[in-house]
């Protein structure tokens, strides 16, 4: 069987905005291309804006800049499309959700968020790296939760239909999403911490509560994320993939690969065109046809079309 594949997070559009990549060539560094989504049968992708705090560039112009990129890419490419609620995975498009990854850019501000919703928005996580005006991350000084700022944003985001995303955030972080967000809130591109012990992959109490709310979790593959050595496989992707599962359920585990976002590529998955490979260990490791179609592409699917 040839799975439809759904995945919560890439890098590609900073690549885009700074390096010049091209969704239908590809430079030889460049994971996420037209060929490679063809041949893995992906057909759903969240596209991330991701900004770099270390440029001179405002944060806020690197996202417009990195929207428009993606714009073009729909422009220039007619097989891929923006998410509607009638999209068919079975025929010749793939679809696409533009998200946020860091939210400097909104400097705080509803009227920027409503704006950035305006341009396509659906789904932002607060932090990345570093803590900021908004929350505490999970690799940032101390466990700092939301500020008040923070706080508005997410009710912002609630009441405009965006998702929020927890991956990055710190603990006290992701706590203050449960305790304040109205809407089911999800996780991109987290792993299982125990299986990884590190800040970034979530605790079990976590996956289990945002299961219950009606929230997903996307399980990535970088290695640092998926094994103490920081090398990994495809198996060790299908073990977090078992672990969430036996925590939240088969109905609350999707994928988040982090392509193009990564320095370290699972040795036999070093873009999308190999994902069916994944499917193909999901279903030697016991999960039915249906369950690794949920995993692949209807759990993520389920939860974003929710938002339109």
């Amino acid at each position: 069987m040839r799975y439809p594949i759904a995945d919560a997070h890439c890098d590609y559009l900073f690549g885009a905005m700074e390096y010049g990549w091209n969704i239908q060539k590809g430079k030889r560094e460049q994971t996420m291309t037209l060929p490679n989504f063809l041949a893995g049968n992906l057909k759903l992708q969240f596209f991330a804006a991701w900004t770099d705090t270390t440029l001179s560039l405002p944060p806020l112009e690197q996202v417009l800049m990195m929207i428009d990129r993606y714009y073009e890419m729909l422009e220039t490419t007619p097989s891929i499309v923006r998410l509607t609620r009638e999209f068919d995975p079975t025929g010749d498009t793939m679809a696409s959700v533009l998200t946020v990854e860091g939210a400097e850019c909104v400097e705080a501000s509803p009227s920027i968020l409503r704006d950035l919703y305006r341009l396509g928005v659906r789904a932002m996580t607060f932090t990345w790296n570093s803590n900021n005006e908004l929350s505490g991350a999970a690799q940032g000084k101390r466990q700092k939760g939301f500020t008040k700022e923070g706080k508005a944003i997410l009710q912002e985001m609630n009441r405009l239909g965006m998702a929020f995303d927890v991956s990055h955030l710190s603990d006290a972080g992701i706590d203050d999403a449960l305790r304040w967000s109205d809407a089911p809130i999800f996780a991109s591109h987290s792993n299982c911490r125990a299986l990884c012990n590190v800040p970034r992959c979530l605790k079990d109490e976590h996956i289990r509560e945002i299961a219950r709310r009606g929230g997903v979790v996307g399980i990535n593959y970088y290695g640092p994320q998926l094994t103490e050595s920081g090398k990994a496989v495809i198996d060790d992707i299908v073990r977090h993939i078992r672990h969430a599962v036996e925590i939240g359920g088969v109905n609350a585990v999707c994928l988040g690969s982090d392509f193009d976002g990564m320095t370290r590529y699972p040795e036999d998955l070093p873009n999308p065109s190999k994902l069916q490979d994944l499917c193909a260990a999901l279903g030697k490791a016991g999960f039915s046809e249906n369950e690794v179609e949920r995993i692949a592409y209807r759990n993520l699917h389920d939860y974003i079309v929710s938002f339109l």
